[in-house]
């Protein structure tokens, strides 16, 4: 169950690099989001190709 602290972790990233380009708050959150659903979907086909291979 890594997506969640993928979506998180990719949400911090993203803010982080917007705040580094002194966007406003709204860039933060756009780049969040982004970066958010980006991560959950590769911790996503990271899970499944994991179980297909039978490591976990």
């Amino acid at each position: 169950m890594i997506m969640v602290p993928a979506f998180f972790i990719g949400a911090l990233i993203g803010a982080w690099r917007a705040a580094k380009k002194q966007g406003t708050k709204l860039d933060m959150l756009q780049y969040g989001a982004a970066h958010g659903i980006a991560f959950f979907v590769l911790a996503m086909f990271l899970s499944v190709a994991l179980d297909w291979l039978g490591l976990v």
